[in-house]
């Protein structure tokens, strides 16, 4: 915790301030290492102040005490925040300006003596390289997404609704040792599943592609997964759809490393789908995922970023056809020096079901 600690004191000078007020839940994680939503810390050139409300500060002294100091506010955050800088004399103040409501800086404002500096992207962007401990928990996430697509494929039947597949999904997962869903669960099937994010519905799964988009979250960290199948036999024109988007993504996968550009990785895939399906492919090819499912770099057409190591994206190229149906395939992979990390082990051959 504290070389990230010390990594954000060293934007202190670039930024020109004396210390930086973190506010946002995710902030909050990643230099905590537990969620809180309502918290603050306050990180000095020498001293982290960690704000917990007495919900919080038996956690947070056991797991914060060592390095930081906890303050459990007997007035408001705001008064006991103003009686530290005061206190340490601090003059410029770094602020969440993307993640903090304009109700909640004004609040900050008033009364309040020291000049508050936008930080910007200051963390997102220390958050676009994945440590190793990060990257475990996401393959553990990834882990238990692949199990709950080997578990759903063995139990799905013309019986069930899109809402029971969706409902199956997210109770394996948090049954297998997740601690959540890392979003609303998308399980459509039929014509609906040209919609890319369609809502599961109540009503029982119709013959053509079921898309299943879903995955989980372990200490904090999301998983992210898409498989297409199909109910009953796939018509040669369904055939072609899927291999077509599968080639599109077998072809990203391999032109993935570090040092390439996002919209290069975007290109390689959308060239191969805009041969015979220009237009239907109205999505970016992925995002990163972390402490939020989507984070930066994207693999967008519009993200001019060169890919690190340490990169976590998804690689989920899709088509989809109004009226007819909708293919995506989607993998959660860690970028190397030469090559990637798959974490998604789950197949990707056209599977028949019923």
């Amino acid at each position: 915790m504290i070389k990230k600690f010390n990594a954000l004191r060293s934007s202190f000078e670039v930024l020109g301030v004396d210390a930086i007020y973190l506010t946002s839940s995710v902030s909050h994680r990643y230099f905590t290492g537990f969620e809180n939503p309502d918290g603050a810390i306050l990180i000095t050139q020498d001293e982290i102040f960690a704000f917990e409300d007495f919900r919080y500060t038996e956690i947070a002294n056991e797991l914060l005490g060592s390095f930081c100091k906890v303050i459990a506010p007997q007035k408001s955050f705001k008064d006991e925040l103003i009686d530290v800088i005061n206190d340490k004399k601090l003059i410029r103040i770094g602020y969440e300006d993307l993640s903090m409501s304009v109700a909640d800086f004004k609040r900050l404002c008033t009364n309040f003596n020291a000049e508050l500096i936008e930080i910007g992207d200051t963390v997102s962007k220390m958050r676009e390289i994945k440590d190793e401990r990060e990257i475990c928990s996401i393959r553990e996430a990834q882990r238990i997404t692949d199990l709950a697509f080997e578990h759903i494929l063995k139990i799905i039947s013309p019986e069930m609704t899109e809402c029971d597949v969706a409902l199956e999904l997210e109770y394996f997962m948090r049954k297998n040792g997740a601690s959540d869903k890392s979003f609303d669960t998308i399980a459509i099937s039929g014509e609906k599943s040209s919609m890319p994010h369609g809502v599961p519905e109540n009503t029982k799964l119709k013959k053509g592609f079921l898309t299943m988009d879903f995955g989980c979250v372990v200490d904090g960290y999301h998983s992210d997964m898409t498989r297409t199948v199909c109910l009953g036999k796939a018509t040669s024109e369904m055939k072609k759809l899927y291999d077509t988007v599968l080639s599109a993504q077998t072809n990203a996968l391999e032109f993935l490393k570090a040092g390439i550009k996002c919209s290069d990785a975007d290109k390689t895939a959308r060239d191969i789908i805009y041969r015979d399906y220009k237009g239907c492919f109205g999505h970016s090819l992925g995002h990163s995922v972390g402490l939020e499912i989507h984070e930066t770099p994207s693999l967008s057409p519009r993200c001019d970023k060169i890919l690190v190591c340490g990169n976590v994206v998804t690689v989920e190229p899709g088509i989809y056809i109004p009226k007819f149906g909708g293919v995506r395939i989607e993998d959660l992979v860690v970028i190397r020096k030469d090559k990637i990390e798959n974490l998604t082990h789950s197949p990707k051959n056209l599977i028949e079901i019923y």
